[in-house]
């Protein structure tokens, strides 16, 4: 950053640290015991569309790593698109997996990103239940390298008082994003729809 860029009050934009992905396992021990909310072993990586033999090149690679993995009793990853015309690369493990699961969400946050893709890398989320069956994710902002909670009600609605509780016991946890007008909700999103 340079002298101008102080003077003038502006500043360099956070990088991506897609190692910070690895804080949620225990994360997800403060939620359950703050909140009682538990991984439901559901995550995904959203991003803006993209198409082309490259991109079927990247996502190939994608699918080759994370077959790699020899514990998986699911397919490695499965691409869907929601309502908004967003792309997602969507991991599944079971509930106790979380660990398998951020694995999984880096692997394909790094090939994407070493793939030429990291512009169009929106977000990841790790999706979570309670047992009155509120769901939460755990979102990740690609390019703020922050995370935030979004807890979705019907109707497209959200549940803000939620929110702020998950955001005031995971604030020693998770580097939260501090701008409010950032939690973007992500309706429809995979992990997240009612009948996941």
């Amino acid at each position: 950053m340079g002298f101008l860029d102080t003077l003038l009050g502006r500043s360099r934009p956070a990088q991506p640290d897609l190692d910070q992905l690895f804080a949620l396992p225990s994360a997800a021990i403060t939620l359950e015991a703050a909140a009682g909310f538990t991984p439901t072993g559901i995550g995904s990586v959203c991003f803006a569309r993209a198409e082309g033999a490259e991109f079927d090149r990247v996502r190939e690679e994608v699918r080759e790593l994370l077959d790699a993995d020899t514990s998986r009793t699911t397919p490695p990853v499965e691409a869907e698109q929601d309502g908004y015309g967003y792309s997602w690369l969507v991991s599944r493990r079971t509930h106790d997996d979380l660990a398998g699961l951020v694995g999984d969400l880096h692997a394909v946050n790094s090939v994407l990103q070493d793939g030429g893709f990291g512009p169009q890398l929106l977000c990841s989320l790790a999706a979570f239940r309670d047992t009155e069956n509120r769901r939460l994710a755990l979102i990740y902002l690609y390019k703020r390298g922050t995370f935030y909670p979004f807890a979705p009600l019907p109707g497209e609605r959200r549940d803000s008082s939620l929110e702020l509780q998950v955001r005031a016991a995971l604030g020693d946890d998770l580097r939260l994003e501090k701008d409010l007008a950032r939690w973007f909700p992500v309706w429809g999103a995979p992990g997240m729809r009612d009948a996941d």
